[in-house]
């Protein structure tokens, strides 16, 4: 395989390589869209989680093996007469360039906030388009359900927006939140913590506290990945100050891991305020 051709095309070759039904890989033979699609989700998030740690080494790594994965759709779809990666990549930067007339056209964009507004009325009116050919018409159409279900409530959330119906602000959202504890609670002194309506209601209180985050301008699944890395840090702290003390969880108190919980939070406050 010869370094002589462009990056990209040299990518492509490896890939039909390996899709080669003679010659190539046997386990990349045997794959099809649906095999691979959990593959391209987890790099998607390995690429997040490099952003995340700030990791430019592993970003370029992930984004390569990201890469990959359009690629190995892109030749699926080759072979079966569907599409290849170039016009992949073709109607990408048409899609591009009609989504950004203010740079391709002679449309003003005054900042980055507009730029917003003009991005999601373009993607409306081909939305629209789409529906006038017989496309599903609703505001809610192709958000994809295989999305983890926090992005998916609020982008289900945004798209109810654009047609008026909203909060307006996180204030009233609060409130729904408050509400929506209240029904939580009532509906756990019943003692059946298992059953439809409880996990009817917690979903409704997730759902609530989704359209916080979306009003208060934040994005719910990275506040939750960042709250858990943070549940993470710290309780992985408690079990090492156990293990100075000779003991593990299992064999400590819950009062003696939360006198330990609030030492490592105030020792982690303490670094970053220093």
């Amino acid at each position: 395989m010869t370094h002589a051709l462009p990056p990209i095309e040299r990518l492509k070759q490896v890939m039909a390589r390996l899709r080669d039904k003679t010659a190539g890989c046997p386990w990349d033979v045997e794959q099809n869209f649906a095999t691979i699609a959990p593959y391209t989700i987890e790099e998607a998030y390995e690429v997040a989680d490099a952003i995340e740690r700030e990791d430019m080494d592993a970003l370029r790594e992930e984004l390569g093996d990201l890469l990959f994965q359009v690629v190995f759709h892109a030749r699926m779809a080759e072979e079966q007469g569907l599409f290849d990666f170039n016009l992949v990549a073709d109607e990408l930067a048409t899609k591009m360039i009609r989504r950004h007339p203010h740079v391709f056209g002679s449309a003003e964009i005054r900042d980055a906030d507009h730029q917003t507004e003009a991005w999601e009325v373009h993607k409306a009116r081909e939305r629209q388009a789409k529906a006038s050919a017989g496309d599903d018409p609703s505001a809610l159409a192709n958000v994809p359900v295989g999305l983890p279900a926090l992005t998916r409530a609020q982008k289900i959330q945004k798209r109810a927006s654009r047609v008026g119906f909203d909060w307006g602000d996180a204030a009233p959202a609060l409130d729904k939140v408050a509400e929506e504890v209240t029904e939580l609670r009532a509906e756990l002194k019943t003692g059946t913590t298992a059953d439809e309506r409880t996990e009817e209601e917690l979903g409704d209180l997730l759902f609530a506290v989704v359209n916080v985050a979306r009003l208060a301008g934040a994005d719910a699944e990275t506040a939750l990945r960042r709250a858990t890395a943070k549940f993470e840090r710290r309780f992985r702290q408690v079990e090492d100050m156990l293990a100075a003390r000779g003991k593990t969880p299992e064999q400590s108190t819950l009062e003696e891991m939360d006198a330990l919980w609030d030492e490592a939070k105030r020792a982690e406050r303490e670094a970053a305020g220093g």
